[in-house]
Formats: C-alpha cells, sequence, structure tokens
C-alpha cells in the first residue's frame, strides 16, 4: 500500500506512511464530531421525560455538562493530533520533496535539460511543490477520510432505519458520478491553464535575459504587446479552467441539499403515519446535516485532486529519469583520454559525433580544432560525462568514463569554458568555489596567476565584494579571468578548457598562457580554440569537422600534410592582415 501510495502520489516512503497517518486521524475526528449530536439527544431525551413526567429540568445537569466537557477535550485532542498529522507532516514531505527533487536534477545528465524548458522546470520546482504542499494539507488525506466516515455513517444510519438512510444518501452517488465524470473536461481545461502560464514564464524569462538586444532593436513595445496577448490568454484559460470545476462542483454539492429536503419529507411522512418518533427523526436530521459537510468536502476534494494530479504527473516524469550512476572508488591507471569509435547524438537520429577516435595523453595538450558545429565542445564535455555517448567508449586512466559515478569523476576535473558562469556571492568565494577549503592565500595565489589581483582590488570591497547575478557587474574578460582562478585552485589533473581566452585582450591573453603554462604542467589537457595561434604549441591536434576526425598529428605534420589544418592556418594569417578601407 506505502509503495502505491509513493507512486500514485510522487511521495516518499515516509511521506506515503504519513499521509496514512493523516488519513486515519482525519477519519477519526470527522466520527468525533458525531459525539456532541450523541450529547445533545441525550439532553433532549432527559428533557421529554421531564416534561411527561413532570420532574426537575436540573436533574442529571451535572453529568451531561460533563460528559459536554469530556467530548470538548477529547474533540480538541483528536484534532491537536490531526493537524500534527496533516501540517507538521506535510511540510516535512515538502521539504523531503524539494530536496529529492534537486538531488534528482543534479544526477540527471545535461541532454535532459537541453531537451526542457527551464522555465517549466523552475515552475515545477517552486509553483508545482506549493500547489502540492497545499493539496496534502487540505485536500487527500479529507478526502480518503470523508469518504471512510460517509460509508461508516451511512452503514450506522441503514441499521438504524433503511428509508431515511435512501432518503438521506441517494444523492451521494449521483453527485460523485458527476464530479468524476466532469474529470475528462477538467483534465484538458487544466492542462491548457498549465501551458498557458508555462507560456507567460517564457516570455517574461526571454524578456529579462534579452533586454539588451530588446532595446538596441527597439523592440520593447512588440515584446510587451507580445506578453500582454499571453497575459490575456492565460486570464482566460484560467477563468475557463475555474469555471469547469466550479460548475460540475456547484451543482453536485447543491444536489447534496436536495438530500435533506427529501429526509425531511419522507421523515415527515413516517411521523405522521406514526411509524417514526419525533426525537429519533430529529436525531437523524442532526446527523444527515453533518454527513453532508464531509460529502461537500469530498466533492471539492475530488476536484482539486484532479487538478493536482497533473502537477504530480509532471514531478514524477522527473524523479523517473534516469540518473547517471556509476562507482564512486575510482583509481584510473594515470589519466589518458582515450575516445575509441565515439557516436553522440543530442537527439535519436540526429548524430553529431561519428566514430571519433584520438588520445590525449598525460602531460601532453591535445587541441581540438574545426569549423564550427564540428562537436568540439560536444567531445570535451563527454570527456567529462555531461553526457554518455551513444555508441564506443570514453576511458579515463584505462576506466570507462560511463562506470564512474559523476562527482567522482569530475573530482579529477578543472574546467574553464567560454560560458562562464559565476554566482551571486563575494569573489573570494566564486573562486573558492574551485576548492572548498581552500585558505584565503591559496585564493589570492590562484587569483595572481589568473591576473585577476589588479581589477579585483579596484572593486569597492576588494575580495569581499558582491558579484552580480552571474557576475553582471563584471567585463567579459574579468569573468573568464575568475572562472580561470578558479581552476588553478582546483589543480585537477585533467584540464579541460574551451575557448579559455576568447575574451582576453591582448596584454592579458598573454599573461593568462602563462598562468595557463603553471596550471598545465604534467597534466592531461584538452583545448578548444579557433586562434591557431593559441593552438600553436600543442602536443597533439584533432581536426573535426561534420562531427568526424578529419585529421589529426603535431602541428608540423599537420602543415605538411595540408588539408583542413592549413588551410585554416592560411586564413587566418590572411585575415590578419584584413583592413577597413
Amino acid at each position: 500500500m506505502t509503495r502505491k501510495l509513493q507512486h500514485l502520489f510522487a511521495l516518499s516512503e515516509q511521506g506515503a506512511r504519513d499521509l496514512v497517518k493523516a488519513v486515519i486521524w482525519c477519519f477519526v475526528c470527522n466520527l468525533s464530531l458525531m459525539l456532541p449530536i450523541g450529547v445533545v439527544m441525550a439532553v433532549m431525551a432527559h428533557l421529554l421525560d421531564v416534561m411527561e413526567g413532570g420532574g426537575s429540568a436540573m436533574e442529571g445537569f451535572w453529568v451531561y455538562t460533563g460528559a459536554a466537557a469530556l467530548v470538548l477535550v477529547l474533540l480538541f485532542v483528536l484534532h491537536w493530533f490531526q493537524y500534527a498529522s496533516l501540517y507538521l507532516a506535510t511540510y516535512q514531505e515538502s521539504a523531503s520533496r524539494r530536496v529529492s527533487l534537486a538531488e534528482t536534477l543534479r544526477r540527471l545528465p545535461l541532454s535532459f535539460f537541453g531537451n526542457r524548458d527551464l522555465s517549466d522546470l523552475t515552475a515545477t520546482m517552486i509553483a508545482d511543490c506549493s500547489s502540492l504542499d497545499q493539496m496534502f494539507s487540505h485536500y487527500i488525506p479529507q478526502l480518503f477520510a470523508s469518504i471512510l466516515s460517509t460509508a461508516v455513517i451511512g452503514v450506522c444510519m441503514f441499521c438504524w432505519d433503511w428509508r431515511l438512510a435512501v432518503a438521506v444518501l441517494w444523492v451521494v452517488p449521483v453527485a460523485v458520478l458527476l464530479t468524476a465524470g466532469s474529470k475528462r473536461l477538467q483534465d484538458a481545461f487544466g492542462t491548457k491553464n498549465i501551458l498557458a502560464k508555462r507560456a507567460v514564464t517564457d516570455c517574461i524569462q526571454e524578456g529579462l535575459e534579452t533586454i539588451r538586444d530588446l532595446k538596441a532593436c527597439s523592440r520593447q513595445g512588440a515584446y510587451l504587446e507580445e506578453l500582454d496577448g499571453k497575459l490575456g490568454e492565460m486570464e482566460r484559460s484560467s477563468i475557463r479552467s475555474e469555471l469547469a470545476t466550479g460548475v460540475f462542483v456547484c451543482s453536485a454539492q447543491a444536489l447534496l441539499r436536495v438530500g435533506l429536503a427529501t429526509t425531511v419529507l419522507i421523515g415527515a411522512a413516517l411521523m405522521l403515519s406514526g411509524e417514526l418518533e419525533f426525537l429519533f427523526f430529529l436525531g437523524f436530521l442532526f446527523a444527515a446535516a453533518r454527513l453532508y459537510d464531509p460529502l461537500g468536502m469530498v466533492l471539492q476534494n475530488i476536484a482539486a485532486t484532479f487538478s493536482a494530479k497533473l502537477k504530480i504527473e509532471r514531478m514524477r516524469a522527473i524523479q523517473e529519469q534516469p540518473v547517471q550512476e556509476g562507482r564512486e572508488d575510482f583509481a584510473p591507471d594515470g589519466y589518458n583520454i582515450v575516445f575509441d569509435h565515439v557516436d553522440f547524438a543530442y537527439q535519436q537520429g540526429e548524430g553529431v559525433l561519428h566514430d571519433v577516435s584520438f588520445t590525449a595523453r598525460q602531460g601532453e595538450v591535445t587541441a581540438l580544432i574545426g569549423p564550427s558545429g564540428g562537436g568540439k565542445s560536444t567531445a570535451c564535455k563527454l570527456a567529462a560525462r555531461f553526457w554518455d555517448v551513444t555508441g564506443g567508449r570514453i576511458t579515463l586512466g584505462g576506466v570507462d568514463v560511463s562506470t564512474v559515478d559523476p562527482e567522482a569523476l569530475l573530482k579529477h576535473y578543472a574546467m574553464v569554458f567560454q560560458d562562464v558562469v559565476l554566482f551571486r556571492d563575494t569573489v573570494m568565494e566564486n573562486i573558492r568555489l574551485g576548492r572548498r577549503g581552500a585558505s584565503d592565500q591559496e585564493v589570492l595565489a590562484a587569483a595572481r596567476a589568473a591576473q585577476c589581483d589588479e581589477f579585483i582590488r579596484r572593486l569597492p570591497q576588494g575580495y569581499d565584494t558582491v558579484i552580480g547575478e552571474n557576475g553582471s557587474t563584471l567585463s567579459g574578460g574579468e569573468r573568464q579571468r575568475i572562472s580561470i582562478a578558479r581552476a588553478l585552485l582546483k589543480n585537477a589533473p585533467v584540464v579541460l578548457l574551451d575557448e579559455a581566452t576568447a575574451s582576453l585582450d591582448v596584454e592579458n591573453e598573454s599573461a593568462v598562457q602563462a598562468a595557463l603554462s603553471e596550471l598545465l604542467r604534467d597534466k592531461t589537457v584538452l583545448i578548444i580554440a579557433h586562434r591557431m595561434r593559441t593552438v600553436a604549441g600543442a602536443d597533439h591536434i584533432v581536426v573535426l569537422s561534420g562531427g568526424t576526425v578529419a585529421q589529426q598529428g603535431t602541428p608540423a605534420e599537420l602543415m605538411e600534410e595540408g588539408g583542413l589544418y592549413c588551410r585554416m592556418v592560411e586564413l587566418q594569417r590572411e585575415s590578419a592582415g584584413w583592413r577597413l578601407n
């Protein structure tokens, strides 16, 4: 049962157990609300006896007062346990759900993120999780508990008087079928509403990311007009979704009240015929009125569950994604990287690399060059297992990287990519990210080696300056030098460089290349570059074109061989003399 609940509602094992406890406590609380009716009926029976027998109305006063007080205390205790099982357990599960999602996302290959909308993932992590918090604290436990308590109370009613029970309960299956029968319609409108909200989120995120381009091209008006249209569609979609739910739920709840009317009519007829006592009929009315409250909640919660089910499915789709796994006891024999007949495709049928084979040896610099779109960056990231190959294999020190846990593998890699990622934190902590636990002096040494120290000390608080989102307060060259400082600090045996000096001016490029020379000593280096002078001193060059190895060898060998490498060198020499007329 626990496993079924885990799968059905995307819960942890503890969350499924807590859900069962919450249903039990809600069920007990629903039944306990019949206790006040019992006390009231006892008091009324006593008063009727007093009126008929002429005794004192105060007789038994303290007994009934004590019973009422005992019922109040019992209700308080039961509702306290219900509160703890609902809200406290729900928010504990909420924290576990978010951590579990983050852990799953951390272990997924980058191919997953390439095929998913990031704003949609953000909505799942924030909006969907918040909706599920409300669902499990207000909807699901009460839904199941109300169904159980209604069944128990209904059985008791049939035992007391089947005619009145039918009068009370005939509307229940009709109302439930009316609500449940609308599921397909509600799902359709709910899905459209989710897509409309996602379109608005995408549009807002796109506007924030491209604000400079929008202003530069004078497209602010067109962008705002597009956003306004999507907001309008979201509003209309939300109204349609709410109406689709509200019409059926309100109709079903109104139908329940018809059951109370039929109870009055049939009960009155039975009383007039002498087949039913007034007190019994009154108690039945009290019980029926109390019964319809949880029933109304059942119907309302069924509709809410239909809506929440879509969000659960979105969340479960993430949790059930195959994650990258592998052994953690990684002990390579050296650090040679070997591509052995590697094939790779981001999507089936759209190959990026085809039968790529080469070796990047330890202590040497291996350069990947070639036309844009040739697969250079892809090969570099495959070496670090950002993706898994679709054919062949890649080994590090003789060990297939696909068999190694990604975190254990990446401890051996230092990377500097063209697209630098920095965090909204101090410069010191952004560099220290390369090696947690590094001392301030070690961070400063890495910054000096990467030619960062001079511009960092000009910042308002120096190394303690908090830079903007993704280092927005820094220039492209400054951001790239901080990334290089981070790699210098990590000092890993394998270094991956993707256009590491592309954003630097000539003076800083020479200084950083000198720093990189220290970083690269005795390491396995895989470097991607478009400037031929950057790779002129490489030990081995692999020319990738169209996803295949067009040439490989030393710079001298490739110049003698001619071909694509020689042509790229000659073209860059010609472009060096290009001038504006």
